[in-house]
């Protein structure tokens, strides 16, 4: 069973859990993971969740605001030894409610080509390929969602 608290980005437990996706994606991005890594910074992230499985943190996931009806998710993580167990999409569904709660209605997401976990993650949860928005319209590697909440 998962827990999911509500934080900011100065948690512990998220920045711990954030330098092990970062890591994972600079293996997975190879020399990309530069230009990604500049549009994920976690300062000043006010809507951060952090999920446990018995008092350990497994994973993660945050929200910005885009404008004054979307948000973006943004660092959505699982450990290795804890996914499988449908985290992510808890996870995911929480963000969406805690959007919803602030009167969001549109959540956006980007993630790589190379994330087909991912890439089902989202489909499955109800998200859309949209065109490649903002700082990844043209960029090769990206692939872009949309969910209305």
């Amino acid at each position: 069973m998962i827990v999911l608290q509500r934080y900011n980005s100065a948690h512990p437990h998220f920045i711990q859990l954030v330098r092990e996706l970062d890591a994972f994606l600079a293996e997975l991005d190879g020399e990309e993971h530069q230009f990604y890594h500049q549009l994920n910074a976690i300062t000043n992230l006010r809507h951060v969740l952090v999920g446990y499985e018995a008092g350990t943190p497994v994973c993660c996931g945050a929200f910005r605001p885009v404008d004054s009806h979307s948000v973006e998710i943004k660092r959505m993580y699982t450990i290795p030894g804890a996914r499988g167990k449908n985290y992510a999409s808890a996870l995911l569904k929480a963000l969406e409610q805690w959007a919803s709660e602030l009167s969001y209605t549109t959540s956006v997401l980007e993630t790589g080509k190379r994330q087909p976990d991912a890439i089902a993650l989202y489909e499955k949860n109800g998200y859309r390929r949209i065109a490649n928005y903002g700082q990844y319209a043209g960029i090769e590697n990206s692939i872009c969602f949309s969910k209305a909440l």
